[in-house]
């Protein structure tokens, strides 16, 4: 039963869409259009409802005008909510023009003359194109400088000798960082500082140093993960002048006495948390030699070389070495940098604390403050302290940074 429904309502509808495309044939033609009521929207016609309601045979003799009738009828008694607008609206609407023939032409004369008056059309040009290939910057250059005033504590032990008092300290970084953004790392820093004294209780000597610094660090590094590298450092280190001692002619130290190159193999990890305000790199060495040159005969049993076992000059060391160099930016006003260095043969151990923590004052004057503890069982032990030796000063001066 319902397949026959749907049988007769699809017959319905191609019935009522042949009705359609023969109306708007004979529209076209001039002939009747009596059917053009399919072509808008949906809209209660009283002649339709008088065909079906009226008690006399009003059926139009015209079989498709009768179908499409009674296809309209069944829509406005079953689907009432799809019929939008009444007969009595579309006449108020305004009828149908039947006296038009040809199509209304608009007048556009104010159009035309605008375009003639336009200038005619440039006749077209091949910009010349020009590709620029950037190179791109895989270094990174940084130098920083300060010139600063203090007041300095030294022990007596002092692995280079000198004396507390007030001095003046010159330092200057230079880095040269190389990074792919791939895989590959390659960073340089040399680090000079050397300072002066003067003392009126030594009458022996006139200028001493007492801060006196060359030291390069160097590290390439292949990344193994995120932020860990496989990494080969180097590390080597001495100082530019002899280093004394208060009312003493002897010296305790001198340029490439002693002389240290350290060389490690293990692994790097680059430190950044804390917004960025702690950054810097920590390496971890399993595999590192340590090779200590002192110049000076007379000096190289004061830096642990066995003279007695045939070691005139230098001596070597196979061991293990941990190197941290860290910067933590509290604020825009203070900030520590420190660097710690522990190196261990498994017979002796040397480890060294660099802590400097600045206060800026303005753009080119800082205070600095300056903590330097170490240990080197390799040395003579003292008295008081041990193996233990301990460096401080605090000072106030210029710096700049590039």
């Amino acid at each position: 039963m319902l397949l026959m429904r749907f049988m007769r309502k699809l017959i319905l509808f191609f019935v009522a869409l042949g009705a359609c495309v023969t109306s708007y044939a004979q529209t076209k033609s001039g002939s009747n259009s009596s059917y053009y009521p399919l072509f808008g929207p949906l809209t209660f016609y009283h002649s339709v409802a008088q065909k079906h309601l009226s008690f006399t045979d009003a059926q139009n003799d015209e079989e498709l005008s009768n179908e499409v009738s009674a296809a309209l009828m069944r829509v406005y008694l079953n689907r009432p909510d799809l019929v939008r607008f009444s007969e009595n609206e579309m006449d108020a609407s305004g009828l149908l023009r039947e006296d038009l023939e040809k199509p209304i032409q608009q007048q556009v004369a104010i159009l035309d003359e605008a375009n003639d008056s336009l200038p005619e059309a440039l006749p077209e040009q091949e910009a010349p194109m020009e590709v620029v290939v950037e190179k791109p910057h895989f270094w990174k250059y940084l130098v920083d400088g300060s010139l600063q005033f203090m007041q300095n504590y030294v022990s007596d032990n002092w692995y280079k000798g000198g004396e507390s008092n007030y001095a003046v300290v010159g330092a200057l970084t230079l880095e040269a960082n190389y990074d792919n953004k791939s895989r590959w790392k390659w960073d340089n820093k040399l680090e000079m500082k050397l300072g002066l004294q003067t003392s009126p209780s030594d009458t022996v000597n006139k200028f001493k140093p007492n801060e006196d610094l060359i030291r390069y660090t160097g590290k390439v590094g292949l990344q193994a993960v995120r932020r860990w590298y496989y990494a080969l450092q180097v590390l080597a280190y001495t100082q530019f002048m002899p280093g004394l001692r208060s009312n003493n002619k002897s010296v305790f130290s001198d340029f490439m006495s002693p002389f240290t190159l350290n060389v490690g193999l293990g692994m790097d990890y680059k430190v950044e948390t804390l917004n960025k305000r702690l950054t810097g790199t920590v390496n971890i060495s399993p595999l590192g030699l340590d090779y200590r040159y002192v110049d000076r005969e007379n000096l190289a049993k004061s830096f642990g070389i066995r003279v007695d076992e045939g070691h005139l000059h230098s001596k070597v060391d196979f061991g293990s070495t941990l190197t941290a160099s860290l910067e933590w930016k509290f604020n825009d006003v203070i900030w520590w940098k420190t660097r710690l260095y522990v190196f261990t043969s498994y017979h002796r151990v040397q480890a060294e604390w660099e802590n400097t923590f600045t206060l800026r004052v303005s753009k080119f004057i800082t205070a600095n403050l300056f903590l330097y503890p170490r240990f080197d069982d390799a040395n003579n032990r003292d008295e008081k302290l041990g193996y233990w030796q301990f460096k401080e000063y605090s000072s106030l001066g210029f710096a700049f940074k590039l």
